[in-house]
Protein backbone atom coordinates (compact mmCIF):
# COMPACT_ATOMS: atom_id res chain seq x y z
CA UNK A 1 0.00 0.00 0.00
CA UNK A 2 1.07 3.57 -0.83
CA UNK A 3 1.46 6.19 2.02
CA UNK A 4 1.11 9.79 2.55
CA UNK A 5 2.39 11.06 5.40
CA UNK A 6 2.81 15.38 6.23
CA UNK A 7 4.60 16.87 8.66
CA UNK A 8 5.93 20.24 9.12
CA UNK A 9 2.26 21.90 10.98
CA UNK A 10 2.05 24.17 14.07
CA UNK A 11 1.50 27.50 15.13
CA UNK A 12 2.65 30.38 13.32
CA UNK A 13 2.28 34.16 13.76
CA UNK A 14 1.19 36.20 11.13
CA UNK A 15 3.64 37.44 8.47
CA UNK A 16 5.62 34.47 9.49
CA UNK A 17 6.71 31.34 7.71
CA UNK A 18 6.27 27.70 7.90
CA UNK A 19 7.13 24.46 5.86
CA UNK A 20 4.91 21.45 4.98
CA UNK A 21 6.92 17.90 3.84
CA UNK A 22 4.93 14.96 2.34
CA UNK A 23 6.29 12.08 1.63
CA UNK A 24 4.39 9.41 -0.16
CA UNK A 25 6.37 5.98 0.40
CA UNK A 26 5.56 2.01 -1.03
CA UNK A 27 5.92 0.16 -3.77
CA UNK A 28 5.81 2.65 -6.64
CA UNK A 29 6.37 2.81 -9.83
CA UNK A 30 5.83 6.69 -10.66
CA UNK A 31 4.21 9.21 -8.71
CA UNK A 32 2.39 11.70 -11.29
CA UNK A 33 1.44 14.59 -9.31
CA UNK A 34 1.51 15.45 -5.70
CA UNK A 35 -0.23 18.41 -3.91
CA UNK A 36 -1.20 20.12 -0.73
CA UNK A 37 -4.80 20.64 0.00
CA UNK A 38 -5.95 22.35 2.62
CA UNK A 39 -9.87 22.79 4.94
CA UNK A 40 -10.39 25.75 7.45
CA UNK A 41 -12.49 25.11 10.24
CA UNK A 42 -16.04 25.02 8.63
CA UNK A 43 -15.35 25.18 5.26
CA UNK A 44 -14.15 22.26 2.48
CA UNK A 45 -11.23 21.05 1.82
CA UNK A 46 -9.40 23.09 -1.19
CA UNK A 47 -7.01 22.83 -3.46
CA UNK A 48 -3.86 25.10 -2.23
CA UNK A 49 -0.90 24.07 -4.66
CA UNK A 50 -0.11 21.24 -6.47
CA UNK A 51 3.00 20.06 -8.84
CA UNK A 52 3.98 17.50 -11.35
CA UNK A 53 6.72 15.49 -11.39
CA UNK A 54 7.87 17.69 -14.28
CA UNK A 55 7.64 20.64 -12.00
CA UNK A 56 4.64 21.89 -13.46
CA UNK A 57 2.71 24.02 -10.12
CA UNK A 58 -0.23 25.39 -9.86
CA UNK A 59 -1.35 27.44 -7.01
CA UNK A 60 -4.59 28.77 -5.28
CA UNK A 61 -4.90 32.62 -6.06
CA UNK A 62 -5.03 33.43 -2.42
CA UNK A 63 -1.70 31.86 -1.71
CA UNK A 64 0.11 32.47 -5.08
CA UNK A 65 3.39 34.64 -3.97
CA UNK A 66 3.26 33.43 -0.96
CA UNK A 67 3.35 29.90 -1.05
CA UNK A 68 5.75 28.00 -3.19
CA UNK A 69 5.48 23.99 -3.95
CA UNK A 70 8.60 22.14 -4.60
CA UNK A 71 9.11 18.18 -5.70
CA UNK A 72 12.18 15.96 -4.97
CA UNK A 73 11.47 13.02 -7.30
CA UNK A 74 14.19 10.91 -5.35
CA UNK A 75 12.87 11.37 -2.30
CA UNK A 76 8.99 11.55 -3.01
CA UNK A 77 8.60 14.10 -1.41
CA UNK A 78 6.67 17.54 -1.95
CA UNK A 79 7.24 20.83 0.15
CA UNK A 80 5.30 23.71 0.66
CA UNK A 81 6.96 26.98 2.11
CA UNK A 82 4.48 29.20 3.61
CA UNK A 83 5.67 32.70 3.59
CA UNK A 84 4.20 35.64 4.97
CA UNK A 85 1.12 33.47 6.35
CA UNK A 86 -2.07 34.85 7.17
CA UNK A 87 -5.06 33.97 9.78
CA UNK A 88 -6.98 32.89 6.77
CA UNK A 89 -4.35 30.13 6.28
CA UNK A 90 -5.49 28.35 8.95
CA UNK A 91 -6.71 24.85 8.38
CA UNK A 92 -6.05 21.76 8.34
CA UNK A 93 -3.23 20.59 5.20
CA UNK A 94 -3.77 17.53 3.31
CA UNK A 95 -1.13 15.95 1.05
CA UNK A 96 -2.34 14.24 -1.89
CA UNK A 97 -0.57 12.09 -4.10
CA UNK A 98 -1.94 10.36 -7.27
CA UNK A 99 0.33 7.79 -9.39
CA UNK A 100 0.58 4.06 -10.14
CA UNK A 101 2.26 1.12 -8.74
CA UNK A 102 4.71 -1.31 -9.79
CA UNK A 103 1.93 -3.23 -11.14
CA UNK A 104 1.06 -0.32 -13.11
CA UNK A 105 -2.18 -0.03 -10.88
CA UNK A 106 -2.43 3.80 -10.07
CA UNK A 107 -3.27 5.06 -6.62
CA UNK A 108 -4.92 8.37 -5.58
CA UNK A 109 -3.76 8.69 -1.56
CA UNK A 110 -4.26 11.36 1.12
CA UNK A 111 -2.01 11.71 4.32
CA UNK A 112 -3.98 11.93 7.71
CA UNK A 113 -3.45 16.07 7.22
CA UNK A 114 -1.10 18.57 9.68
CA UNK A 115 -2.62 21.53 11.48
CA UNK A 116 -1.78 24.78 10.63
CA UNK A 117 -2.66 27.49 12.36
CA UNK A 118 -1.71 31.18 12.07
CA UNK A 119 -2.72 33.47 15.03
CA UNK A 120 -0.79 36.00 17.03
Amino acid sequence: QVQVRESGGGLVQPGGSLNLSCTVSGSIFRVYVMGWYRQPPGKQRVLAASITTDGEAVYEDSVKGRFTISIDNVKNTVSLQMNNVKPEDTAVYYCHAVGSLNDNSQFNNWGQGTQVTVSS
